[in-house]
């Protein structure tokens, strides 16, 4: 297991749990206690958990896993997921994408498969589109979230307005038939409900972890979605419930 997928499991664990032990941690990731200390002592030092004797507690981490550690979990399914979500992209589409794993992984595929124009306000997903010759890009602007890699905030909100895309990616913290789609941060939320307001098709890409959750900050109820694409391991009750609101499901 690499170092960034063990830092993401131990804060996904934690973040579940509120506090956890050594011997727990090592046993989830068959590891040494020894291992499990070192990362501790690295993830207190990043201030994105407490460490405590004998283990960990949430700390500075609030609900939200950084960019950099989310993008090793649940790679497969992220994978699989970003793959269905790209064949519903026609030819020479006008594609929304917010950031996320999933989305950043949409960005390749559509990349590499021909002539496309992406509007994004995530930093990671402009950086590696701005190398491809097929991709015409358009970057929005904003203030940057160092947990997302995102802009957001007025200057964000503004911008969309001026641009209109055929689909639009959306990546959530949560979506829930009660809810709809929900993230961590105010200005995010936002941000996205300003992409979703100006594309012709809204997709949300979630894996199974996001499916029922609801987080802080609320960005459309579900009748602004068209689609929802998740893994196999969503919970079957909750797909059925949103599917009945009236949103398509793929399944991968």
């Amino acid at each position: 297991m690499l170092r960034t997928e063990r830092h993401a499991r131990i804060l996904e664990h934690v973040s579940a749990k509120g506090s956890v032990s050594v011997e727990e941690l090592s046993e989830v990731l068959a590891v040494s206690g020894a291992t499990v200390r070192r990362d501790l002592q690295h993830l207190d030092a990043m201030n994105l958990l407490r460490r405590t004797h004998g283990g960990a507690s949430v700390g500075n981490i609030g609900l939200e896993t950084p960019m950099q550690y989310r993008s090793e979990r649940r790679r497969p399914e992220k994978l699989a997921i970003a793959r269905a979500a790209a064949a519903l992209v026609p030819a020479k589409a006008v594609v929304g994408l917010t950031g996320g794993s999933t989305a950043t992984e949409i960005a390749r595929i559509l990349a590499d498969r021909g002539p496309v124009t992406i509007v994004t306000n995530a930093v990671n997903i402009a950086a590696e589109m701005v190398l491809h010759k097929d991709v015409t890009l358009v970057v929005i602007g904003g203030t940057a979230r160092n947990e997302s890699y995102e802009l957001v905030g007025p200057i964000a909100e503004k911008t969309l307005a001026d641009y209109f895309t055929d689909v639009t990616f959306l990546g959530v913290d949560g979506i829930s038939a009660a809810h709809g789609c929900t993230t961590h941060d105010q200005l995010e939320a936002a941000t996205d409900r300003a992409f979703t307001d100006r594309s012709g098709h809204t997709v949300v890409v979630a894996d199974n972890s996001k499916i029922g959750k609801v987080t802080l900050a609320r960005i459309c109820p579900l009748s602004r979605i068209g689609h929802l694409v998740t893994d196999r391991d969503a919970p079957p009750e909750e797909l059925a419930a949103i599917e009945e609101a009236g949103v398509a499901v793929t399944v991968v």
